[in-house]
């Protein structure tokens, strides 16, 4: 389950009132505030052929204030998803690098994962802080290098044959929720 912080709740709500570039077709109007959410994700869905609609539906349906805020709302929604993902997945390997039976290699994979998925977090609140300033190809720039950060975790174990990697699921995770952000922060 997401778990969305009370500041984060109370910059969504801000942003409500924030007009951005060309978002009109984007604004919820009073009968529909689910519909930005089904809007945009067909949209990214159609504009990429490795973005997850129905993840997308998912990621932002779990949170409360997306059914509430406007397009730059879901913007930072989606950045603030990856944040947890990244902070959660960070607890992971801490986790894992603590398990005996791991042999050398996966070892030092997840070391450097720690570190790509530290420098994901850090990437990521400079990215929302960048958004939020209206520099949006900051923005993308951050994120993308976070978006980035998920293949290259996966593929530190693809080097090994028939190694694993323990991480898949939050490697998929955090690519499709940077996938998510980045394509709202285009719609924006």
């Amino acid at each position: 389950m997401w778990h969305i912080s009370f500041s984060t709740f109370a910059l969504c709500l801000l942003l409500l009132e924030i007009p951005g570039g060309n978002t009109t077709d984007y604004r919820i109007d009073a009968l529909s505030t689910i519909d930005i959410l089904n809007r945009t994700c067909k949209r990214c869905a159609e504009e990429s052929t490795d973005f997850s609609y129905n993840f997308c539906r998912t990621s932002l349906d779990a949170i409360p204030t997306s059914h509430i805020v406007n397009l730059h709302g879901l913007a930072v929604i989606g950045m603030e998803l990856a944040l947890q993902n990244a902070t959660n997945t960070i607890s992971s390997i801490k986790s894992l690098l603590s398990v005996e039976t791991l042999d050398p290699f996966a070892l030092a994979c997840l070391q450097d994962c720690l570190e790509l998925y530290l420098n994901a977090t850090v990437s990521l609140i400079d990215g929302v802080a960048a958004f939020l300033s209206e520099h949006y190809s900051v923005a993308n720039e951050k994120v993308s290098r976070v978006m980035k950060s998920s293949t290259t975790c996966e593929g530190l174990f693809a080097e090994k044959k028939g190694e694993v990697c323990p991480l898949a699921r939050e490697n998929y995770n955090l690519y499709q929720l940077c996938n998510l952000a980045l394509c709202i922060i285009h719609l924006v």
